[in-house]
């Protein structure tokens, strides 16, 4: 193990794909698994423990669910990120998923080479979602929205601007820092600025937040 490798920590309530998972993680570049966990308070307890960079984290297990043990690593350990690898990939439970803090969201069917671009790129800092989680909700933004609460747009006056705005429709479509600069010719820095403000304005804690305020305010169409 490098000390410059992603540590990650795998969470899954089925002990045969819990050890494949560890056995394929491992063998991915610039990666390791320091941990695994059976459930979604072990997760946590793993997370407290070991202080990795990702959790590979399935939805459906005992004790505390995947979306659960999302909410309470994000809110205690904002050094760990969690990228969501289930066999669930209907839209709530994407967007309580993403709502929970999870930067990345792969099904069970996803590749090798998949798993590790997530890995990576959530220890980065980035969201890479799998392509139909990003049709579906692509799909799910241009639904007529149910009666109840929602993410309120900006207040008068402190809307995006058109720089933000684009700046927050490449975010939605995974891209990283690097690839918005060279796509808008400017600086990584000034990437960076634009995405601090349009956390602020949008009420985003993350890019994952972001992603899914995109996503319900039309700004991925």
């Amino acid at each position: 193990m490098s000390s410059d490798d992603v540590r990650v920590v795998i969470a899954d309530d089925q002990s045969a794909l819990r050890e494949g998972l560890v056995l394929l993680v491992n063998t991915l570049p610039g990666i390791t698994v320091v941990g695994d966990a059976a459930d979604g308070v072990a997760a946590v307890e793993a997370v407290a423990e070991l202080r990795p960079n990702v959790v590979l984290m399935d939805i459906g297990m005992p004790r505390s669910d995947g979306v659960e043990a999302t909410r309470r690593i994000r809110e205690a350990y904002q050094d760990t990120q969690v990228v969501v690898l289930t066999t669930f990939a209907d839209d709530d439970t994407i967007v309580r998923a993403l709502d929970a803090g999870a930067l990345g969201f792969l099904t069970k069917s996803a590749t090798r080479d998949e798993i590790g671009r997530a890995v990576h790129a959530a220890a980065a800092g980035q969201a890479l979602l799998d392509p139909n989680v990003h049709r579906r909700l692509l799909m799910a933004a241009t639904k007529p929205a149910a009666p109840g609460p929602e993410t309120p747009a900006p207040a008068k006056g402190n809307e995006l601007t058109p720089r933000e705005a684009e700046v927050l429709r490449l975010v939605a479509m995974g891209r990283s820092n690097r690839e918005i600069a060279r796509a808008l010719f400017v600086g990584e820095a000034t990437v960076k600025t634009h995405i601090n403000r349009i956390f602020a304005k949008t009420g985003s804690r993350d890019r994952s937040q972001a992603i899914r305020y995109a996503h319900s305010h039309g700004y991925t169409s």
